[in-house]
């Protein structure tokens, strides 16, 4: 992929995001892996402003060219992100209402429905809360993350991985339905949970789901 198409997938990423209602206003922040760095969202710009030369390119030192503009305020827990996981090319931080509504309660998602899998675990974990753009929260992201593909962020919203931004996008989109589900059977008695033994044999299963890239 050249800049050029990274850059414009970020700002379509962002729009859809806003579109299906997986994030609102300037919240949430999207990037993928480029280069020695990433390529990540601007601080404070809505969907319907971003354009694909305001898309912020951040060296893996950390250092941005002069006259860019101002990476997403929460761009040290993207970067923390790629140095720990090099299987990441991909990383979706949004404020979708349902997983908000649980990141606020401190409540992880248990293992309700098989497609909470997708989080790479059991259940979907929450990383401790900390202020936002802070090195403590990437550092408790970061953490939290290891090993999994998704979680919640106390008081805050959801995060999810990929080796793709269409993947991470898929991934997001999916443990905001678990969050949906969620909170609904706690409306009306809370869930009946998967045992560990089942879920086991789903994220087994889960490594062989879906088509494989194929050569030629």
């Amino acid at each position: 992929m050249t800049e050029d198409e990274a850059r414009q997938q970020l700002v379509d990423a962002m729009r859809s995001l806003d579109a299906r209602g997986l994030n609102r206003g300037t919240s949430g922040n999207l990037s993928v892996r480029f280069a020695s760095g990433m390529l990540v969202t601007p601080s404070g710009v809505t969907p319907d402003r971003l354009t694909a030369d305001l898309m912020v390119y951040v060296d893996g030192d950390g250092s941005v060219a002069a006259g860019s503009a101002r990476p997403s305020s929460e761009w040290q827990m993207h970067m923390g992100l790629y140095r720990r996981r090099p299987d990441a090319n991909a990383i979706v931080h949004c404020h979708a209402r349902y997983s908000t509504i649980l990141a606020c309660a401190h409540r992880e998602i248990p293992p309700l429905h098989y497609m909470v899998a997708v989080s790479g675990g059991a259940s979907v974990p929450i990383a401790p809360y900390a202020t936002f753009g802070s090195e403590e929260l990437a550092d408790g992201v970061v953490q939290t993350l290891d090993g999994r593909s998704a979680c919640l962020m106390a008081n805050h919203g959801l995060i999810a991985l990929g080796p793709k931004l269409p993947v991470a996008m898929a991934i997001a989109e999916e443990i905001e339905e678990q969050a949906a589900v969620y909170c609904g059977t706690l409306a009306i008695g809370g869930p009946k949970l998967l045992n560990a033994i089942e879920m086991e044999r789903i994220i087994a299963a889960f490594t062989q789901y879906g088509q494989r890239d194929t050569k030629g």
